[in-house]
């Protein structure tokens, strides 16, 4: 983004310039153009193409001036007649070997001919082979060329940091290959722009470190080619192109896919980028970073340049060493990160072993530590709240859709948000960049960072990429001498190695928690699921042992008071009396506990009930006790449904009214009023019981839910044994939901109940 405030898209301005430029360059080519199906190699070697039947199926037409033989002449001959048996055999020896997906030998072409260098390799179903006559110095003498290797690699890892690597990088591989200009070129993102750390350059050119190269200056497909191979050299730039023969594979309408050769042609658009900043020959050597293109190794020298293949080989070394020598610098400064995290993290861990999701709450100070931001926003159930700093909320409501669907404990991070949104920027002052760690089910913590505005010098006007150079509409000029300042915008301070390995370490340790607590619970729920079982055996034995003998206690006292009833005083015959009630009661309320204990066992046959038909059915039995007290019914208006086990409903409405008769105020008007309120978004359906009785109080409303609980003498309000709401609550609970009362003394109460679950409030 540019200081102007348009947002800054590669795309769109690169579009914008060709517009400008006009139409005789087309930049839409460039950028999507196979490169490696061009149909052509470098004119210093050949290519031969062999099929499964071991005959030449492509050859390059530089096979008249090395091989003595013209493609034409070649096309459809066995391979074995030009290298021999033996070095048919030598070739498939080497593409065996445990190697990797190439290899490279010493030949004579023909077998009496003069020595090439071979790279072999296979490509669309076919064996390869690209020839380069041998060099003057032969043979090569490994002995004689590794001490100098091995005092490059020593100078190498003494490097502390990533410019300390890749300056001395770029010196040794200058040393070892003689190009004027050698530098190292880091990418910011994997299809960002490039920024040069570090060069060694000849005499007499101008320096470009610090210089910014636009993404465009490296296409996505040539991207992934460097990400492939991990050495590119291109001979001269001015070089005429050896076309293969034919141009398309046999049954196909593509050329050769040379993605991995060493001698493949070069894009028209790449050679003229060269020709225009005077440069005659290159190499590019990549820096990957766990199998993505980190930076790149740039050669270029003013005059074309040949390099053996042993020299290409110490430069291929030179790259894979420098790749590993820069991972570990940066694993070291994630170990260094996480060290200095460790005791913030520990203290965090310690405070999220009973709950994580409702302990990160009050841990926004020690999320504050882990990382560096500005801001640390946790998400849960849908409800962002920023822990720590600042940051708007309709940034966050414009960044939540920006997010990508994450697993818990993934951790995802963005320096330049607009590239995910460009909603977000008109909020990228506040929020430009973003590391989450998922939490799971949509829950999550976010560090985040303002812009980042920064200054930087490039190479080429970024604004227009297309100029017209000394041969064309090019991109071009690309050096100092004419340098752009820019300001970058709607990026934060990019994320780092570190930043992103302690949000990980968090979310493993929230993991580790989480199952640890799993475990416990299922543990307990073992436990409970056991002791109510127990509960329940208990229950139905004690229950089936204890009524015979309180029927024979009962039936004991009948036959003494019907036997000696005579001859018994009164006290006597008192007694006997409330022996046979005690005994009666007691059977009463072993029955109650029987209940109580079946309706956790019984299963449900959920259906849809007319609420207005189960009321009237409730009626049939506590309607005498309603009309006793006086107390007149109202009914659910008809159509009312609700999906419940139809004999429990009525259960439910028989206790609740039969409690509105017992507890009936002491004039009139007496009433109940059965009734349902509607769901809306926030709550499920109620149905209510709504009488204008005598009340309860609020400090008793819990404990009339218990078993054998009342808050009365026995006898008061038409006794009873306590476990009509207690037995309510568990049929209530039975079918998944909840029940609530509201209630004043001497106003009435209303019990209200739902019957699946509810995630309203108790009101």
């Amino acid at each position: 983004m540019t200081d102007t405030g348009a947002a800054f898209d590669p795309a769109e301005r690169d579009r914008a310039a060709e517009a400008a430029a006009g139409p005789a360059f087309d930049f839409s080519v460039c950028v999507t153009e196979p490169i490696h199906r061009l149909g052509g190699i470098q004119s210093y070697g050949a290519l031969l193409a062999v099929a499964d039947d071991g005959r030449v199926e492509v050859a390059s037409s530089t096979t008249t001036r090395l091989l003595g033989r013209t493609p034409e002449e070649l096309i459809g001959t066995p391979v074995a007649d030009l290298l021999g048996e033996d070095g048919v055999a030598a070739v498939r020896q080497t593409l065996d070997a445990p190697t990797g997906d190439r290899g490279l030998l010493a030949l004579r072409v023909p077998e009496d001919g003069p020595e090439f260098d071979v790279t072999v390799y296979r490509a669309d179903g076919r064996l390869v082979l690209e020839l380069e006559p041998a060099t003057t110095h032969r043979p090569f003498r490994f002995s004689q060329f590794y001490p100098s290797v091995r005092t490059a690699l020593t100078r190498l890892q003494h490097g502390r940091t990533v410019v300390d690597v890749c300056a001395a990088a770029v010196a040794e591989i200058r040393a070892i290959t003689g190009y004027d200009r050698v530098v190292a070129y880091r990418f910011e993102g994997r299809a960002g722009p490039g920024e040069v750390i570090a060069e060694a350059i000849a005499d007499g050119l101008e320096p470009w470190v610090g210089l910014w190269f636009p993404a465009t200056d490296i296409p996505p497909q040539a991207r992934r080619l460097y990400e492939r191979n991990w050495i590119r050299v291109i001979n001269d730039v001015d070089d005429a192109t050896s076309a293969l023969h034919p141009q398309a594979l046999p049954g196909s309408s593509e050329p050769l896919d040379l993605s991995d050769s060493t001698l493949r042609t070069v894009s028209s658009f790449h050679l003229e980028y060269l020709r225009n900043i005077g440069v005659g020959s290159s190499m590019s050597v990549s820096l990957l970073h766990e199998g993505a293109l980190w930076g790149l190794i740039a050669c270029h020298g003013m005059a074309p340049r040949r390099l053996d293949p042993e020299v290409r080989a110490a430069c291929e070394f030179f790259g894979v060493t420098l790749s590993l020598q820069l991972a570990a610098l940066q694993e070291a400064e994630t170990a260094r990160a996480r060290q200095e995290t460790r005791t913030a993290l520990s203290e965090l861990v310690s405070t999220l072993e009973t709950d994580p999701a409702q302990s990160l709450p009050g841990s926004g100070g020690l999320l504050a530590e882990l990382v560096r931001s500005d801001a640390v926003v946790l998400r849960l159930d849908g409800v962002a709240s920023t822990m720590a700093g600042e940051v708007a909320p309709a940034a966050l409501a414009a960044l939540w859709p920006a997010l990508p669907d994450l697993t818990a404990g993934a951790v995802w991070a963005s320096e330049c948000l607009t590239e995910h949104a460009p909603a977000l920027a008109q909020h990228a002052d506040d929020l430009s960049g973003v590391l989450v760690l998922a939490l799971g089910d949509g829950d999550l913590v976010a560090w985040t960072r303002r812009e980042r505005r920064a200054d930087r010098t490039w190479a080429a006007d970024p604004a227009q990429p297309v100029q017209l150079g000394p041969h064309g509409e090019r991109l071009t000029p690309r050096g100092s001498s004419a340098v752009y300042q820019a300001v970058v915008r709607g990026r934060s301070l990019p994320w780092t190695a570190a930043d992103e390995a302690v949000a990980a370490d968090l979310g493993r340790a929230m993991t580790t928690i989480t199952l640890r607590q799993a475990a416990h619970l299922a543990g307990l729920n073992t436990q409970l699921r056991r002791a109510n079982q127990d509960l329940d055996t208990f229950a139905h034995a004690a229950a089936h042992e204890m009524k015979e003998p309180l029927r024979g206690i009962a039936a004991t006292v009948a036959f003494i008071g019907e036997d000696a009833g005579e001859t018994l005083d009164a006290t006597t015959l008192r007694r006997l009396e409330t022996v046979e009630s005690l005994a009666n009661r007691m059977d009463e309320l072993v029955n109650s506990l029987l209940h109580f204990a079946q309706l956790g066992q019984a299963d449900l046959r959920r259906e849809p009930v007319s609420l207005r038909t189960a009321t009237t059915r409730a009626l049939e039995i506590a309607g005498a006790r309603l009309a006793e007290n006086d107390v007149r019914p109202t009914l659910p208006d008809a159509g009312v449904t609700v999906d419940a086990d139809p004999a429990r409903l009525e259960e439910i409405l028989v206790n609740l009214l039969v409690n509105a008769a017992k507890y009936a105020r002491a004039g009139n008007p007496r009433t109940v009023e059965v009734g349902l309120r509607p769901a809306d978004t926030d709550r499920a359906p109620a149905v209510f019981v709504r009488d204008n009785g005598i009340g309860i109080p609020e400090v008793h409303q819990q404990d009339v839910l218990r078993l054998f609980r009342r808050l009365h003498a026995r006898d008061a309000y038409g006794g009873g044994h306590g476990a009509g709401l207690a037995i309510v609550d568990r049929i209530v609970q039975r079918h998944g939901g909840r029940l609530w009362l509201d209630s004043v003394p001497g106003e009435g109460t209303t019990v209200w109940f739902t019957l699946e679950a509810d995630p309203g409030p108790q009101s």
